[in-house]
């Protein structure tokens, strides 16, 4: 993944992890090469910049997932790629919540949405998938939907005739990933909030931010 990684080059001092993790935060999308830079994987290009943020990599081959581990605002985490293909993610994550015991409250899922524009997220703690497979099946996987999600903006599919697998499978743009890194940057601290239990102040911060 280190050739989505090298679209963003800001990186901040590397914070490691001890002890069993206390948080999931999995950023959703499709493995392999041809998939690499779609709308499907703004999930994974924000894990990209987190990462780099946090000096970690997620290269470990664990749960069916790449995987890293840090430190974020005093809480353990892991942090995770689910291998699984999108409609699949949430086996991914119910592995890794099960052998670590960690609640559905305690998992943060990083992912696309194709009703915000690019350079716009959107912040919950729960709620319905919003018609995401990836979202979805975590849902089942979990029997839950008590985990937040920090949802990236990737564009409304041009005509109401146009097949939604074709754009969310389609290439993001330059324009596209311009917008959306600031939102990517603002993933960090959006995911502390999260986790200090300051839900409401993330979502007043970024819910109507504009990048």
């Amino acid at each position: 993944m280190s050739n989505i990684f090298d679209l963003f080059k800001k990186i901040e001092q590397p914070a490691e992890t001890a002890g069993a993790p206390e948080w999931i935060i999995a950023g959703l999308g499709n493995p392999g090469r041809d998939y690499e830079r779609t709308r499907h994987n703004a999930g994974f290009l924000a894990m990209g910049v987190l990462c780099e943020k946090l000096g970690v990599e997620c290269k470990r081959a664990r749960f069916r997932a790449l995987t890293g581990t840090a430190t974020i605002g005093g809480h353990r985490v892991l942090l995770m790629m689910p291998q699984t293909y999108m409609n699949l993610s949430g086996e991914s994550v119910r592995e890794a919540a099960d052998f670590y015991h960690i609640p559905p409250e305690h998992v943060i899922v990083l992912v696309d949405d194709v009703y915000l524009a690019p350079g716009r997220m959107r912040i919950r703690t729960g709620g319905s998938n919003g018609g995401h497979n990836g979202l979805g099946n975590i849902i089942y996987q979990l029997n839950s939907d008590r985990f937040a999600r920090v949802r990236f903006g990737v564009g409304e599919k041009p005509r109401p005739d146009y097949d939604m697998k074709d754009w969310v499978l389609g290439k993001l743009t330059d324009d596209d990933l311009s917008h959306m890194k600031g939102c990517f940057d603002d993933a960090l601290d959006a995911v502390t909030l999260l986790m200090d239990g300051k839900a409401d102040r993330a979502m007043e911060l970024y819910n109507g931010k504009v990048h």
